[in-house]
């Protein structure tokens, strides 16, 4: 018996203070006093969703609770509430309804108010009508916002909201900010709603223009798919042929690798030509001018006598490494002489040209 005395008390003890815990947070939970209090009454044209025990504050901080709600005069509701550790308040006080949460609880707000300064309500006065608002009616004021609503998130809808019921209450932030929080999500909306009419505009220009050339686009579909079947057809011989065209490739790589100085040099050199070229444009103007008329002059005194001992026995074109500066042809290439007219005469002979130069 005596092994069962202590696993008992303590079963008790653990008992009573789990139902003084749960009592306490029921307590704070359902924010119910203990009915004491001094008590004062108001009067509201609407008092919608507001319950027995909803916060009494002042300056947010919880200073009673509703007691009673009772209808007076037909269209008028009288609340009753108590305020703890106070037995007055100021004879202007003002009683408004103000939002909780988003959930729809309410509670009183009191203010001082500006009338009567000095002066008090003591126990069981009233706060008259013309000094009570009731709270924001949600419904009116969200329908007003139900387009603006059905293009956000969930997210910005409850922030939104909450800003809305805030500012419109007075207790916090201003019109502005509500503005401006508006403004930023419709300038969103708007934003996209653009983009969504630029992408419709340019498909419906794209679709007109494609119903216009349909007959050109099923051409188009058929000779794509006749191309396709004629590759698909000769794939060996493509495929051969890409590959002697990767030979060819590395082939021309090969060639153009050791030429690739001298090209740049002869580029840089083209540079400087044109340059001076160009500089000297008006004197170039007027030599090309002036030169067919002195290349006729000169001919006609040419052909009056031997004034010039020309005789040509043969044109050549020489290409391979050159000694020009800048101007050189590619380096590495053999030399080509290619002739291009030749005179048979015994003084372009090598013993001819030997025997002009004994002379």
């Amino acid at each position: 018996m005596k092994s069962l005395v202590a696993p008992l008390t303590k079963l008790i003890v653990f008992a009573l203070v789990t139902i003084v815990a749960t009592g306490i947070l029921a307590a704070t939970i359902a924010s119910v006093g203990g009915g004491g209090g001094t008590k004062f009454h108001a009067i509201f044209s609407d008092v919608t969703s507001l319950n027995e025990g909803d916060d009494v504050r002042i300056a947010g901080v919880r200073v009673g609770q509703v007691d009673k709600i009772a209808i007076v005069n037909d269209r008028e509701a009288r609340v009753t509430f108590s305020l703890e550790q106070r037995d007055w308040i100021p004879a202007g006080a003002t009683a408004t309804i103000r939002f909780r949460n988003l959930v729809g609880q309410r509670y009183i707000a009191l203010a001082e108010g500006e009338s009567k300064q000095g002066m008090k309500m003591t126990a069981g006065e009233t706060i008259p009508l013309e000094r009570t608002r009731p709270a924001v009616n949600l419904t009116t004021l969200f329908d007003g916002f139900r387009p603006l609503f059905q293009t956000l998130s969930a997210d910005d809808v409850n922030k939104l909201s909450y800003q809305i019921i805030q500012v419109f209450q007075g207790e916090a932030g201003t019109v502005s900010d509500l503005v401006r929080s508006t403004a930023s999500l419709t300038n969103t909306i708007a934003d996209k709603d653009r983009v969504i009419g630029a992408v419709i505009d340019n498909l419906n220009t794209v679709l007109a223009t494609v119903d216009e050339r349909d007959r050109q686009l099923d051409s188009l579909l058929v000779n794509t798919q006749a191309l396709v079947s004629g590759l698909a057809a000769d794939r060996d011989t493509v495929g051969s042929a890409v590959q002697s065209l990767a030979g060819l490739t590395d082939a021309v790589s090969d060639v153009l690798e050791p030429t690739r100085p001298s090209i740049s040099q002869s580029i840089t050199a083209l540079e400087q030509v044109s340059s001076t070229l160009n500089a000297n444009r008006d004197d170039l103007d007027k030599v090309l001018e002036t030169l067919p008329v002195k290349l006729e002059k000169l001919g006609r005194v040419a052909s009056y006598g031997s004034w010039f001992q020309f005789y040509l026995c043969g044109i050549d074109i020489v290409a391979g490494p050159g000694s020009i500066p800048y101007l050189n042809l590619p380096t590495g290439l053999p030399t080509v002489n290619q002739p291009i007219y030749t005179n048979a005469a015994q003084r372009c002979t090598q013993d001819g040209m030997q025997e002009l130069q004994g002379r």
